[in-house]
């Protein structure tokens, strides 16, 4: 069984521009131990700020009361017991005592010599106990000591057995290793100390933290370190959902992990974070299971020939068909089947010619945008829906030092409504104003769930801006575009191929 550390919340808030306050924390410490259900959590360092300390305060203490405090665990320096004092006194039950681990970061930084050094790990390994304090050691630059200065590496460790240090945890503190010296070095420790826990703590600055975690397991490693979308110092940490994919379907590896709750802990840290998911990730990226090409669409249509172990359902998502130049009938057809559309073969013709057109002219489509190409193409060969819902006009104030203000009227069906609203900005307050008169008829509204902005690089002040918003409705989750000079505008046309989406086909 291979245990999971996710070091979100301490070395994941190391990315530049990452912070949490302590109510975010104990939200992400609640899904990553009760949903995701994660091993163990680290959630901050000692003696970094007050915040940091109310943060942890508020962890350990609703940990207290459901049976996690176990799994709390917090960063602490060989200081003399400061740390530790910190960390008890917070509440916390395991420190994980951040030692050198390699000759060159000892002699260059605490200017010391390693018997000095480790006096000094076991006075506060003393001082830990007395509090009733776990302790696990991390050996910070463990990777450079096995390249450089082994028997510094072998001295620690030896010493640190039988003091009651529960693991002893290998990072690969600045990411300069590959897989093959990953290997050798993660086999050179369990070989010699078969009777040590040993976590590996992958950094991706070579893009190898996956490879690298993959053999680290292989060599007998019995933990490695996450976070979730691979947050972390510089280029970040092995994210949570490689490991997941490399433990369940390469290793085979036992672990505890729930997969089917990736994407809602992952999506939730983008949310809180500000980093986005790039869109290519692994298992949790926007693209992860899109197809484009035709061909793969038509293979996956007779008998999955383009499918592997990596189900999306596993992970509580779907595939889809992308639709650009390279899209075939296939891609088509599956996406006209989701949206309850059928067409003649020659119409199909038409609209595909018609996809691909737009491919070549660098326009995203989604499959949302494929009723009004079949509307725009076919013309009176296709009996379209109308479109039920217009604006009629509106009107969009800002002044400087007072809140935005949108007025709005809108035709439903035939019949006019107008509202007016204020908002933080003028889309929120046309958006207000609109939820308005749908709250007065009783009539059902999705949730913006993304929202994102495209200008060409180097555009002028007068560029098109494509918008991009994603909606929910029910268990339904669906894109819309606007593209307009003006950014509020696109995001306005946006919302109104939303409405009548919901009005026609949802």
């Amino acid at each position: 069984m291979i245990e999971i550390m996710d070091t979100t919340l301490r070395d994941g808030e190391q990315t530049a521009g990452v912070s949490f306050n302590a109510d975010e924390k104990l939200a992400i410490a609640r899904l990553l131990l009760e949903e995701l259900k994660t091993d163990r959590i680290e959630v901050g360092s000692a003696r970094v700020s007050d915040g940091e300390k109310s943060a942890f305060t508020k962890i350990c203490a609703w940990a207290s009361t459901c049976g996690h405090a176990g799994q709390i665990e917090a960063l602490g320096f060989v200081d003399g017991g400061a740390s530790i004092d910190w960390i008890a006194s917070s509440g916390g039950k395991v420190m994980n005592l951040l030692a050198k681990g390699s000759l060159r970061h000892l002699e260059g930084q605490l200017r010391k010599t390693p018997q000095e050094h480790l006096d000094d790990i076991l006075r506060d390994l003393k001082k830990a106990r007395a509090k009733g304090l776990e302790v696990n050691v991390y050996l910070e630059d463990w990777s450079n000591g096995m390249a450089d200065s082994p028997e510094y590496v072998f001295f620690l460790v030896e010493a640190l057995q039988g003091t009651g240090v529960r693991r002893i945890m290998l990072p690969d503190t600045l990411g300069i290793l590959n897989p093959r010296q990953t290997g050798a070095y993660c086999r050179e420790m369990t070989g010699r100390y078969p009777g040590v826990h040993f976590d590996f703590h992958a950094h991706n600055d070579y893009g190898f933290a996956a490879a690298n975690a993959y053999e680290a397991v292989l060599s007998g490693i019995h933990g490695v370190h996450v976070t979730v979308n691979g947050l972390g110092e510089r280029t970040g940490n092995l994210s949570v959902a490689s490991a997941i994919g490399i433990l369940n379907d390469h290793l085979r590896a036992g672990n505890n992990l729930d997969e089917s709750k990736l994407m809602h802990v992952c999506r939730y840290v983008e949310t809180i974070s500000g980093v986005r998911i790039p869109a290519n990730s692994p298992l949790v990226g926007e693209f992860a299971f899109t197809q484009t090409s035709g061909v793969h669409a038509d293979g996956d249509k007779k008998g999955g020939l383009y499918q592997s172990a990596l189900q999306p359902e596993r992970f509580g998502r779907h595939r889809t068909y992308a639709l650009g130049k390279t899209s075939g009938k296939a891609n088509i057809m599956k996406n006209l089947e989701e949206l309850g559309i059928s067409l003649t073969p020659d119409q199909m013709k038409i609209v595909t010619a018609r996809v691909v057109e737009l491919g070549d002219k660098k326009e995203s489509l989604t499959p949302e945008d494929l009723p009004f190409i079949i509307a725009d193409v076919l013309k009176g060969d296709f009996s379209a829906a109308p479109d039920r819902i217009r604006i009629v006009n509106y009107g969009l104030q800002l002044t400087r030092g007072m809140r935005p203000v949108a007025n709005l009227r809108i035709d439903i069906a035939g019949m006019e409504y107008e509202e007016s609203a204020s908002g933080d900005g003028q889309y929120d307050a046309f958006m207000k104003a609109l939820w308005k008169i749908y709250d007065r008829l009783g009539k059902r509204h999705p949730r913006l769930t993304d929202y994102t902005v495209k200008i060409p690089p180097g555009g002028k002040t007068d560029a098109l801006v494509e918008t991009t918003i994603e909606w929910e409705l029910g268990s339904r989750s669906f894109k819309t575009r606007g593209i307009d000079s003006d950014q509020t505008e696109a995001a306005i046309k946006a919302t109104l191929k939303m409405l009548n989406i919901i009005e026609n086909q949802l």
